[in-house]
């Protein structure tokens, strides 16, 4: 059986942000951004789709508690109870719009996971929005 197949784990983490650019004062932000320039938070829901051949012997494309573990890690670890904008390094020069995080945590999952396992990911901070990433 050569096909590929995806497989994809969702996790939760809740963050505080406020959308400013690092090179506008709070007026100019507030122009751009309107409320959410304004100290706020998310409970996200983050899918993270893994693609690969599953192993002859498991039938598995990853083992789903190393991915927990991983994702608890890397993701959780980092931004479950922060503020994206105080607590990490990750927006010292951009806003914390749900495309630059989405971005963010692609970038530091695919560091993570063996070459060419991540597919996509998708990012929901709110239950009427996602963003979506993958490479190319």
């Amino acid at each position: 059986m050569d096909s590929q197949v995806r497989i994809t784990r969702a996790i939760e983490f809740s963050s505080s942000l406020r959308y400013a650019h690092p090179d506008l004062d709070d007026a100019a932000n507030r122009e751009r951004f309107g409320a959410a320039a304004s100290r706020h938070g998310h409970n996200y829901r983050l899918e993270v789709t893994l693609q690969g051949e599953p192993d002859p012997v498991t039938g598995m494309v990853a083992n789903l508690a190393d991915l927990k573990r991983l994702l608890e890690r890397e993701i959780v670890q980092r931004f479950d109870h922060r503020d994206l904008n105080d607590d990490t390094p990750y927006f010292e020069k951009i806003p914390p719009t749900p495309e630059n995080l989405a971005q963010v945590i692609y970038e530091i999952l695919d560091a993570a996971l063996p070459a060419g396992q991540l597919d996509s990911i998708r990012l929901h901070p709110d239950a009427d929005l996602f963003v979506d990433v993958s490479a190319g």
